[in-house]
């Protein structure tokens, strides 16, 4: 059910990013905004993206990952889960969790977060708050809740 090597934060790292080192994305269900694409609204989605393209609105990706790759232009406020920026953002991020900040990054804009990697190359205009970290809740194992139905069941009878 839970793949070994998985962080919290869901991008399949097996220990914390270090500077420099690059980010890994999932491959399983990620969309993908590609450099032709033009997107002015607000944007929300349940799975995690990868924008190339260019976005003019709200970015709104509670418990999703979001990253802004090195061709993606965005002038937008964010809230996801993660986020990585390699590209350009002109706008707020909000992070449950881990933002990061690649080499070539250009980012204008205020960083609310629990956890924050900025790689030397980076530009960053603004101001970043930390915010304590949310408790990391895991769902329980399918058996237990069999178990615990039982359980339940037997005191009822």
């Amino acid at each position: 059910m839970f793949k070994k090597g998985q962080d919290s934060d869901g991008w399949g790292v097996s220990s914390p990013p270090r500077i420099g080192e690059k980010q890994p994305v999932r491959s399983k269900n990620v969309s993908v905004i590609g450099p032709t694409l033009v997107f002015k609204g607000e944007l929300s989605a349940d799975e995690d993206l990868v924008i190339e393209g260019t976005i003019e609105g709200t970015i709104a990706h509670h418990k999703k990952n979001l990253m802004i790759g090195k061709q993606g232009r965005v002038t937008a406020d964010i809230h996801a889960s993660s986020v990585i920026v390699e590209g350009e953002l002109n706008g707020d991020i909000h992070g449950d969790g881990l933002v990061s900040l690649a080499k070539g990054a250009t980012v204008n804009g205020n960083v609310y977060c629990s956890r924050l990697i900025m790689e030397d190359g980076a530009r960053f205009n603004g101001k970043i708050e930390m915010i304590e970290a949310s408790p990391l809740r895991v769902a329980p194992d399918p058996e237990d809740i069999e178990d615990e139905l039982a359980e339940a069941e037997n005191l009822t009878a």
